[in-house]
């Protein structure tokens, strides 16, 4: 399974945006916005796809695509030991 950094989101989006917007590239296994304690969203969220030609694939589309009015950030997660690799949201190394 391979997971995706979705940034730049909209305080409107929802898990059934993301999944919507996922699903035509590949199974979608879960689609998570990310909200702070009191419920409003973090403007980020991850989606995990069951394959990896199914995540860069919809990586590759939809990473220049407006969900609710905002371009969408988009970057596969390379885990090592379970952490992010070292690199930043645009996946650049730290």
């Amino acid at each position: 399974m391979s997971r995706l950094y979705v940034g730049n989101l909209a305080y409107e989006t929802t898990e059934a945006d993301l999944r919507a917007a996922f699903s035509s590239f590949g199974e979608v296994v879960s689609a998570k916005v990310v909200s702070n304690r009191r419920g409003r969203t973090k403007q980020f969220g991850y989606v995990q796809m069951a394959d990896e030609t199914s995540a860069k694939s919809a990586m590759e589309a939809l990473r220049a695509t407006q969900i609710n009015g905002r371009i969408l950030d988009i970057v596969l997660e390379e885990r090592a030991g379970g952490r992010s690799g070292g690199r930043d949201r645009a996946g650049r190394r730290r």
